[in-house]
């Protein structure tokens, strides 16, 4: 069979779950994975034919995608912010949303870093020798794929990177990627509404279950179906239950001039913006769809 072919039928058995932009995107995605081809390299190879290995390749793609498995779980990756990440159905597939909290995230650090290392370069009085950079430590709630942790221990390495989640199946996927990209994290397997912290931290950073029970019904098959509960859904009729237990948390266990960086729902941003009014500064972001959608703390 030809890819032209296999194009064809692309469009043909996916048509009723997929734009036609949607269905054209899908098929470069599978050809750049099975065939290691590009945008370019496929237009100059649709009327060639494919092995019958590959041929059947495709078809099981098409027939996962018929049941609206996300691309990501049928290739077992993804791409985020650059980079290539493993996922299955045990962690949530890496949203733009996430993209736009990471990318705050580090701006925000790196300004904080900076302002941190001037300081310290400043003539102390007399004798007095300036306080030595302290340990850099980074806390993570709800580990996932891992993404959130590696990536600002790639932009931070000199950072200490703790993350926790609850579920086993999800810390072993991290700590998969972690080894894929090299970096050395702390992923440790906590209830953390239940369990208490264990050390001072000068980020903490989230993107926790914040979808509301009631809003079961709104969120599409394809989601719900594919990628996990526990990952989507507040475990009680309180949507804002992490945000509350994080925002306590902070009193003791963030630093003095840390920062918190949250994902939020984006139909409880002022709720949620509500629970850190006792912080020296704090702010609700919009994402680039106009949703309230990202919390910055500082204490």
């Amino acid at each position: 069979m030809k890819l032209s072919e296999i194009k064809l039928l692309f469009q043909k058995e996916l048509s009723e779950l997929y734009s036609k932009s949607e269905i054209e995107e899908l098929f470069v995605i599978f050809c750049g994975h099975f065939l290691e081809l590009n945008k370019i390299e496929l237009r100059q190879n649709l009327e060639k034919g494919l092995a019958e290995s590959d041929s059947n390749q495709f078809y099981d793609a098409i027939s996962e995608l018929k049941t609206g498995k996300p691309f990501q779980q049928i290739l077992g990756e993804t791409e985020f912010f650059g980079m290539k990440f493993f996922v299955n159905d045990q962690v949530l597939i890496p949203r733009p949303e996430t993209e736009e909290l990471l990318e705050l995230a580090i701006n925000k650090m790196q300004e904080s870093r900076k302002k941190n290392q001037e300081r310290l370069r400043e003539p102390q009085p007399g004798n007095q020798q300036p306080t030595t950079n302290k340990h850099f430590r980074i806390l993570d709630i709800g580990a996932g794929s891992g993404i959130i942790p590696i990536i600002l221990k790639k932009y931070f390495p000199e950072a200490e990177v703790t993350s926790i989640d609850i579920s086993r199946d999800a810390l072993e996927m991290a700590k998969k990627n972690a080894d894929f990209h090299q970096t050395e994290i702390s992923f440790i397997q906590k209830d953390y509404l239940n369990e208490k912290l264990d050390d001072v931290y000068d980020i903490i950073i989230s993107n926790p279950p914040y979808i509301g029970i009631e809003e079961n019904v709104e969120i599409e098959d394809s989601v719900k179906g594919f990628e996990p509960n526990l990952a989507l859904f507040s475990p009680t009729s309180d949507a804002l239950i992490f945000y509350r237990k994080i925002s306590e948390d902070a009193e003791k266990h963030l630093a003095e001039n840390g920062l918190i960086f949250l994902e939020i729902n984006q139909k409880l941003g002022k709720e949620t913006l509500e629970l850190y009014s006792q912080f020296a500064y704090s702010e609700l972001l919009k994402d680039i769809s106009g949703n309230d959608r990202i919390i910055c703390v500082k204490k």
